[in-house]
Parts: C-alpha cells; structure tokens; sequence
C-alpha cells in the first residue's frame, strides 16, 4: 500500500506546477544524448505527450548536428566549423535540409505519435516562419548560416490551435527566400519570445550551469548569467545556451530551464517537482 501512497504523493506535489502552468506554452529545445539513447528518446516522448494532456501547449525545436556530420561524410564530404559554426555551403545546406527538414524532423514526430500524442513536422521556412540574413563569421564566411531577425509565429499556431504539438526543424530562410542553416538553441529561443512562452526548456549533456567548483546552480537571475557569461565561469558550449536564454527572457519568456537531458523524465521532473533537476534562470 505505501508504493501506491507514494505515487499518490507525487500526484499531489505535482498539482500546483499543473495547475499554474495550465494554458501555458512550454518551448522544449531537444538534442544531444537525449536524442541519442533510446531509452532517453521514449522518455522525451512521454514527457511531451503528458504535458499535453494536462493542459500545456509543448513545442518542439530540434537540432541534430551529429545525423548531418555522419550524413556528410557518407558522401565523402568533410564537416568544417568556424566560429564553432558549421560552415553551410550550398551542397551542405542540401544534406541539412535533408536530414533536419527530413529524416530527424520524422522520426521525432514518429516518436511523439508513439508516445500516444498527434505532431506535426515544420521548419522554420514554412510560411516564412524563421526569418533570417546571412551571418558573417569573425573568421570567416560560414555560407548559408543565418542570423534570426524574427520569427512569425502564425504557422505554429495554428498547429497547436489543431490539437497538435508543433515539431520545428531549425531552418530559416532570407528576403529572397533563400533557406539557411541555423543555431537550434537560437531557434528556440526566438521561437520562445515570438510565442510569449512560459518557459524555454534547453535540453543538454550536463547537470545545467556549473559553478567555478563544478557544482550544479541552481537558480540564476538573467543579469547574474550574463555576467557569469564575461567573468568565464559559464564558457564553451554553454555560453550559446546561456545567451539564448538571457535573450527569451528579454523577448518576454517568463523563466528558462536548462536541464540534463541524460537524465529520464527531466523536463517533468524540472516542471512539476518543488527541486527540480537543472538551472532555473529568471527575469
């Protein structure tokens, strides 16, 4: 009897979390291991399916630098990175379009659908949704890698006005209607601030934002992660993610999370439990 009192203990933490976050979007930025591991994938999957069923709005950005890496050098084709971009010439941006747009963009939708949930695939170029120009690297040209200069949110909801969770691949596309290559974390971000979301979740391989110790921190201001940003504390790949959520709270996101995506059920237990499971960065 007490495992079923225990599950019921959970119901009951759970309900305020439920209850505040009713109606709300929630912008979910889902790659690396998360991705990767199956067991990770099924659980993501769930995670997303009963946030909707519970009344939220998820949102699905994704990235999947590892499948295009891979896809590239099956045609013999190096991957090159400046500026920690990969630089998208126009036979790259084939092989992103085929593999963001395509493959990773169906199998998630497939992996939601499994889940018990209805998605549907977009990239951020349908209905002009991404709005990007060219980025101009500080050491080189980097190709078809776009800058976001906003986002229309129209296409999204509508999706979700249809019962359905929205899976966007990150492509943009310029004034001339050129698609272009674009940062995921970027993407969601701005696709977080166009959608007025409650929260930005940014799924990573480690704890969150560690500290000069390494120890996990729990909760930030978005001023103290700008300067932890400057004084080097937060650095390499988490600087995009800090700076991504820094700017979606400007845009008018209420709270960012970045979360150990490692972990099973993450996004739940970081949304509906009084700890949580990674850095909570606030306005």
């Amino acid at each position: 009897m007490k495992h079923l009192i225990d599950k019921a203990e959970v119901l009951i933490e759970a309900l305020p979390y439920i209850r505040r976050f009713f109606d709300k979007t929630v912008v979910i930025k889902y790659g690396g291991s998360a991705m990767a591991d199956e067991d990770l994938r099924a659980s993501f999957a769930v995670d997303v399916v009963l946030l909707k069923y519970v009344g939220l709005r998820p949102v699905v950005v994704h990235g999947g630098g590892p499948q295009i890496a891979t896809t590239l050098e099956r045609y013999g084709k190096e991957s090159k990175f400046v500026d920690g971009l990969r630089v998208t010439d126009d036979e790259t941006m084939e092989v992103v379009e085929m593999v963001l747009g395509g493959r990773v963009n169906r199998e998630i939708v497939a992996l939601v659908q499994r889940g018990g949930g209805a998605a549907v695939g977009l990239t951020g170029s349908d209905g002009d949704m991404i709005r990007v120009s060219r980025r101009i690297g500080k050491s080189g040209d980097l190709g078809r890698v776009g800058r976001i200069v906003g986002v229309d949110p129209a296409s999204i909801e509508a999706v979700i006005a249809g019962g359905f969770v929205p899976v966007i691949a990150p492509i943009g596309v310029d004034e001339q209607g050129v698609t272009h290559n674009v940062n995921a974390d970027e993407a969601a971000g701005a696709v977080a601030g166009a959608l007025a979301a409650e929260k930005l979740i940014l799924l990573t391989d480690v704890e969150g934002i560690l500290d000069e110790a390494g120890s996990l921190i729990r909760h930030l201001a978005g001023e103290d992660a700008a300067r932890l940003v400057e004084a080097g504390t937060i650095r390499e790949g988490m600087i995009p993610k800090a700076r991504c959520a820094i700017e979606a709270l400007k845009q008018g996101v209420r709270s960012a999370h970045v979360i150990d995506g490692r972990t099973r059920h993450a996004i739940l237990l970081e949304m509906f439990t009084d700890g949580g499971v990674g850095t909570l960065i606030t306005r």
